[in-house]
């Protein structure tokens, strides 16, 4: 049974994120926080640490209650940790992709936009989001 794993080794496996090289980076500009202290992918985090990423421009809080070195399945992941981003944050993310579902369409045949068209499309994308 391990009694500590690397945090980069760990936010990989537990499937934080897709890649061990992504979780590093991340360690290595600040985005990540155990216990509300900055680390560096080499840390060493142990069981029933709090455990902070931001991610994407999202703040996620987990606490770590199994360490596994080796990626695993999604269910078995997400019993080595508990959730505890909160409800705004996690709510944050639909706020955000609302009304992002369709690609923009144009007319067939009616050609690339205009300067002026494209500045009212711009414009209107502006207020909308």
């Amino acid at each position: 049974m391990l009694k500590k794993v690397r945090i980069d080794k760990w936010l990989w496996s537990v499937r934080i994120f897709k890649s061990r090289t992504m979780a590093t980076d991340a360690c290595k500009s600040s985005k990540v926080r155990i216990n509300d202290v900055s680390v560096k992918p080499s840390f060493l985090v142990e069981r029933e640490a709090l455990v902070k990423v931001n991610k994407g421009g999202f703040n996620l809080e987990f606490k770590v209650i199994d360490l596994i070195e080796k990626r695993v399945g999604a269910p078995i992941a997400i019993t080595c940790y508990e959730n505890l981003t909160p409800e705004e944050e996690l709510n944050k993310y639909n706020d955000w992709f609302i009304g992002k579902g369709r690609p923009e369409m144009r007319e067939r045949g009616s050609g690339r936009p205009t300067k002026k068209e494209r500045r009212n499309i711009d414009g209107f994308k502006n207020d909308r989001y």
